[in-house]
């Protein structure tokens, strides 16, 4: 493992173009310490992504508010999280990873701290809807991406795991804050605190983050030259519109479209969004509810650091087949497993569904590099907003379900049946030779 993150030779001098720092690369390359500070970062901003899971019932009591209306935030919040990642990916481009993280921080933390004014169902769409999730998507992987692209050519598919991980690990710490604080203080003190902590990541990534390895004179890490850096991309939006439309006349980004939608529709849109509250309606109590939501978040960092590890070795289209197919067979159980209380078939499903959680991001990562190079990033922005228009549909019909049928159990099934569907859509996207910004050089 040492080997992996040092480099101990001096770079040699005519590696380096005349403008580029002739210095030592240090013992521990520069890139693992991006990459810390894009974990803290990720870390930090998800408590905002534990929160709307355990505000449907406090808000359905305070304001008398369908849960159809309170999904229908959430559902504009996770929409704009998608659509917002590609713009996002492109502005990275134009103005750095250090500004619009910066400035998607505070936008995260005004949303959120405005909700505790809020006396409207409006106001909550405008808050929570509109400006976190104009703030979230700024956030999203395509920033993990981005990072990985720029300071990564060798370890990629492990570092994609481990940054997907820090979003479960956010959620791992917030959740059971977050639901003491609810039960203890009611919602409003727990708004608050996710502003506060997007707030306090916003000098980390100010101070640490850098845009390029350029900018400290290092080459990424695993290249064997120095690599300048670009000049600003122009036009991020046309840039970005550009890369959608070249890549919607490829068969694969349909199918990797499709089958991310269904993950996104199968985790965030459902697990997250409507566990606590379905757990509830079996008389779990909340706190005991958010645990397991937590429980989740443990076993997600393992299952997608692994899963990284496995991307780096394996087939992709048959390693998201195989986590589809076994996600969709768990959910079909999760109906007979719910109860007052927490006995050992739902701690297995638990478990079992933390592993495959997000293990579908590194290799669905690896296959947008695979299939469009360069412009992977924007590509996987793209991706990523199917990933959360599926979950905006399912978070919005998933309310509509419980108030129509008194409970979720047409959701868990309906799930289930779509991960089987994605299981057979990702082996059928056809192989391509790896793209030559991926490749390692001898």
């Amino acid at each position: 493992m040492l080997n992996d993150v040092t480099q101990t030779t001096e770079t040699p001098a005519r590696s380096l173009p005349p403008s580029a720092p002739k210095r030592r690369t240090p013992r521990i390359h520069r890139a693992w310490f991006v990459a810390a500070v894009t974990f803290v970062t990720i870390i930090g901003a998800a408590a905002f992504r534990s929160l709307p899971g355990l505000l449907f019932d406090p808000l359905h009591e305070d304001f008398g508010w369908s849960r159809g209306t309170i999904g229908l935030a959430v559902s504009i919040n996770l929409a704009l999280y998608g659509l917002t990642a590609p713009f996002a990916a492109a502005l990275m481009d134009r103005f750095g990873i250090r500004k619009v993280v910066a400035v998607a921080l505070v936008v995260i933390a005004l949303g959120s701290g405005l909700t505790v004014w809020m006396n409207s169902a409006w106001q909550l769409l405008l808050c929570w809807g509109l400006l976190v999730g104009l703030g979230s998507g700024s956030m999203a992987l395509a920033f993990a991406a981005t990072v990985t692209n720029r300071w990564f050519t060798e370890r990629r598919g492990l570092v994609t795991g481990i940054l997907t991980a820090a979003s479960a690990s956010g959620q791992l710490i917030f959740l059971p804050l977050l639901s003491w604080i609810v039960d203890e203080y009611k919602w409003r003190p727990a708004a608050v605190t996710v502003a506060l902590a997007a707030l306090a990541v916003v000098p980390f990534v100010w101070l640490l983050l850098r845009d390029h390895p350029a900018d400290v004179g290092l080459k990424p890490y695993g290249a064997a030259e120095f690599v300048p850096k670009p000049p600003p991309v122009t036009g991020a939006a046309r840039r970005a519109v550009t890369v959608l439309l070249n890549a919607a006349r490829t068969g694969p980004f349909w199918l990797l479209a499709g089958t991310f939608a269904i993950c996104g529709a199968s985790t965030n849109g459902l697990i997250q969004t409507h566990f606590v509250p379905a757990a509830h309606d079996h008389h779990m109590p909340i706190q005991a509810a958010a645990s397991l939501l937590a429980v989740i978040g443990i076993f997600d960092v393992a299952g997608t650091i692994a899963s990284g590890w496995l991307t780096d070795r394996f087939d992709a289209r048959r390693l998201l087949a195989v986590y589809y197919a076994l996600r969709g067979v768990s959910l079909l159980f999760l109906p007979m497993l719910l109860a007052p209380t927490v006995h050992p078939p739902m701690i297995f499903f638990i478990v079992f569904y933390g592993l495959d959680w997000v293990a579908t991001v590194p290799p669905t990562l690896a296959l947008c590099r695979e299939q469009y190079g360069d412009d992977s990033a924007i590509v996987f922005g793209w991706v990523l907003a199917s990933h959360q228009l599926g979950a905006a549909v399912v978070a919005f019909l998933g309310g509509v379900a419980r108030d129509a049928f008194g409970s979720y159990d047409v959701i868990w099934y309906a799930s289930g049946a779509l991960c089987a569907a994605a299981a057979l859509m990702a082996l059928v996207i056809r192989r391509r030779g790896p793209a030559p910004t991926a490749a390692v050089p001898a």
